[in-house]
């Protein structure tokens, strides 16, 4: 079954699909959703470790800031 990365968001009466999302579909599909603006043919070797992590919460706001000074 092909995978296909999502380019921009894709939504149906029972799917949802966003930018970045790897998703398995049939070769008919990918072949009518993988033209370059909504979707590309996936590499599977690029899967299980693409996505950095993150530096601090996903929640936002800023870091704690680190103490330098020794007074």
């Amino acid at each position: 079954m092909p995978r296909i990365r999502i380019l921009q968001s894709i939504a149906g009466a029972d799917f949802s699909w966003v930018p970045g999302e790897v998703v398995d579909v049939s070769a008919s599909a990918a072949e009518a959703w993988a033209d370059g603006e909504r979707a590309e043919l996936a590499d599977d070797t690029t899967q299980g470790g693409s996505e950095k992590t993150a530096a601090r919460s996903r929640g936002g706001g800023r870091g704690r800031r680190t103490e330098t000074r020794t007074e």
